[in-house]
This record gives C-alpha cells, sequence and structure tokens, in this order.
C-alpha cells in the first residue's frame, strides 16, 4: 500500500463504511468519518454528511484527496445527488474515487449503474464494487435477519437459485486496497465468497449455527414486490423483487477470484462469518 491524505469514507456508521473505517485507520491511514449525525468513530475524524443537504458536502470535501461513496440507501436515482457531489469533489482536489455499487447492476444499469458509468470520466483514478449480496444479511439488521430472529423463516421471491454471497468483511478489505493501492484498479470488481449457496442452503447452515431451526419459504415476485413496498419505495421495491427473479433464473450463481487477487487471501465462507457473527453478538449482550 502507499502512502495516503486523507480519505473521506461516506456512510461510515454503514455495514461497509465502518469495517472500511476501521481497516484503515488499523492500517494507519487517516480517515473523515461522514455520517448523517457526525457519529464519532474511533480513530477517524468525524464529520456530518447529507447527501440530500448540499450545504454538507463542503467540509466533508476540505481537507480529503480519495473517497468512499456508499450511496443513499433506497433511492432508485441515486445519481441525481451522486454525480454534483463528484463534480464538487473533483473540484476541491480529491484525486480518487471508490464506488459501492452491486454486482447485479452493471455499469450504466439502473439506480447506481449511472454514478458507475461517469465515474472514469471525472477521476482519473477509481474504482467500482460489486459485490453480491452480503452474507450480513443474514446476521446484522437486515430485513432477513429480523424475520430469522422473529419468526425462524427467510422469505424470497429467489426459489432455489444460487448466490455467491460475500462477507462485508472482504468488501471492506477490498475497499481499502482500492483507496491506498498504487496504481489505482481503474475498474470494477465483482466480489464473491467462495461459494454460491441457495437460501435454502442459508437456512440449514444457520440453522446449525444458531440450534434454532430456520426455514426458506418461497414467495412469488409479486408478493415479495407488495411486502416491500409497504416499507419503501414501490420502484425501489420493484428493483429489489426483480433481483430475486434474476437470482431464481441463475444471474448470481457464480463466484469470482477478486477477494482473492486483491487482499492476497481468500474470502471468507458463510459457516465462519455466521458463527463469528453470533459470537460477537453474545460478547455485546454479556
Amino acid at each position: 500500500m502507499t502512502a495516503t491524505g486523507t480519505t473521506l469514507v461516506i456512510g461510515a456508521t454503514g455495514t461497509t463504511g465502518s469495517r472500511t473505517t476501521a481497516q484503515l485507520i488499523a492500517a494507519g491511514h487517516r480517515v473523515k468519518a461522514a455520517s448523517r449525525r457526525a457519529t464519532p468513530l474511533p480513530g477517524a475524524e468525524p464529520v456530518r454528511f447529507d447527501w440530500y443537504n448540499p450545504a454538507t458536502f463542503g467540509d466533508a470535501l476540505t481537507g480529503t484527496d480519495r473517497v468512499y461513496l456508499v450511496p443513499p440507501v433506497g433511492d432508485p436515482d441515486p445519481a441525481a445527488v451522486m454525480l454534483p457531489f463528484l463534480q464538487q469533489a473533483r473540484t476541491a482536489g480529491v484525486r480518487r474515487a471508490v464506488l459501492l455499487s452491486a454486482s447485479a447492476i452493471p455499469e450504466g444499469g439502473p439506480a447506481v449503474g449511472a454514478v458507475h458509468q461517469a465515474l472514469p470520466g471525472l477521476f482519473d483514478e477509481w474504482a467500482v464494487l460489486r459485490p453480491s449480496w452480503f452474507m450480513q444479511n443474514f446476521t446484522g439488521t437486515h430485513t432477513h435477519a429480523d424475520s430469522i430472529r422473529e419468526h425462524g423463516v427467510i422469505l424470497t421471491a429467489a426459489g432455489t437459485g444460487r448466490v455467491g454471497f460475500v462477507d462485508a468483511d472482504d468488501i471492506a478489505a477490498v475497499a481499502v486496497r482500492a483507496l491506498t493501492d498504487d496504481p489505482s484498479p481503474d475498474t470494477d470488481l465483482v466480489l464473491t465468497g467462495p461459494e454460491a449457496l441457495s437460501h435454502d442452503d442459508i437456512a440449514a447452515i444457520v440453522t446449525r449455527t444458531t440450534g434454532r431451526p430456520v426455514t426458506h419459504r418461497p414467495l412469488t415476485y409479486d408478493d415479495l414486490r407488495h411486502r416491500l413496498a409497504a416499507v419503501m419505495p414501490l420502484e425501489f421495491a420493484t428493483m429489489l423483487a426483480d433481483m430475486d427473479r434474476a437470482i431464481a433464473g441463475g444471474a448470481e450463481d457464480r463466484t469470482t477470484d477478486s477477494v482473492q487477487r486483491v487482499t492476497g487471501r481468500p474470502p471468507h465462507g458463510f459457516r465462519a462469518v455466521a458463527e463469528r457473527e453470533l459470537a460477537l453478538q453474545r460478547a455485546r449482550a454479556r
């Protein structure tokens, strides 16, 4: 890794942002931890940031030379707020941008795909991380994790389709390298775990790990979209339901060597991650 200036981590309290912040600091890098409440994080400079409040952009960008971009959650058109920020970032002296996208969204695709398409024209140094679905969706604060804890069930419209679920710690490890390595990746990286698993496989592993029975209950596409639309905009709910339908058709049944290639170590498997996350939860509860 090369010596760097200061990295602005947007979404620094989130699933990948918090891990990226911690790993950057552990490696000796200076970090501005951006969140809507400027939440203090150990070793980082907290700064207030809100995608929908451009008045917060200036302070966040002051003194930074690279940025980790987590799009606004649940926004079907993130480019509308992200592209003006990125223009300002370039003017302010940011040299490198690393964008969190998704394996299911190609360059120029819907939602953050438009930001992916614009990034190489804005920065000489860049990377787009396209992780598969997070393993932490089944252990953290995601709807799946809540449903597992409350009802012992995983609800999807993915059928028997398999996914190369990826550990958020591995995503953060790749983000750190993409932010600090010389030369920069200047490409997009599809990130997966070591194996593709169905939601039935996930349910079986969670059952063995927790000792509580967990099952996967398939939904129809329309049923899933209706459930999601109750808690988010219909356009975004439709996009998520479309992703489940794509999984059912085999679109995510793949693994890549990106984590190994970038970090020099293999990605973590789901069983190990589930055991690790459960142990952390037990430790916090003591």
